[in-house]
């Protein structure tokens, strides 16, 4: 699989703190974090920051798989607009619906039109992905994005605002579900 880095592109920006009591940076995900495809539970892991600019205005949220056989990647969450005073999402707040999101966050569609988490689900015979869950702290209280775009249209405008970022990398392979508690 190439080492592509989406990242690269956008220029350095300072690194802040990503945590999860869920997951940890260069582990394989757990079964829970997995697309119900794929034995798993379709369930977003605990996330939480620190060490953010403190002329952060918001944040957003995103998880992404570089290595996904499409040309593109593949988006498989993405929230924006979060209060600069949110500094952590529980377990499974990307849950159709968002009712653990606060107030005025708004999950974009992912790769398969729903506004909501989907799990790894790497296809057979395509190595191992990795899971990219980065939080932007942003410099404007609230992105105007429309709810229906995308989360690339989100990372056109997260081009242009984000101060800081915090990424954690877990990784997936085709049937990783089955093996990971």
């Amino acid at each position: 699989m190439a080492q592509n880095d989406p990242l690269a592109r956008f220029g350095a920006v300072p690194l802040f703190t990503l945590t999860s009591t869920d997951m940890t940076d260069g582990v394989p995900l757990t079964a829970a974090q997995y697309g119900t495809a794929s034995g798993g539970r379709n369930l977003s892991p605990h996330l939480e920051w620190s060490g953010f600019p403190a002329d952060t205005k918001s944040f957003a949220v995103t998880l992404y798989d570089p290595d996904a056989p499409t040309g593109s990647g593949f988006w498989h969450w993405a929230v924006v607009n979060l209060p600069a005073d949110c500094v952590a999402l529980p377990a499974d707040a990307g849950a159709p619906g968002g009712r653990l999101l606060p107030r005025g966050a708004v999950t974009l569609p992912n790769e398969g039109r729903q506004s909501a988490f989907v799990g790894a689900s790497p296809p057979a015979g395509t190595g191992t992905h990795r899971y990219q869950f980065i939080v932007h702290a942003v410099d404007v209280a609230r992105l105007d994005i429309d709810p229906d775009s995308t989360p690339a249209v989100l990372g056109f405008n997260l081009h242009f605002h984000t101060l800081a970022r915090a990424v954690l990398e877990a990784t997936g392979v085709h049937g990783g579900a089955a093996h990971n508690p």
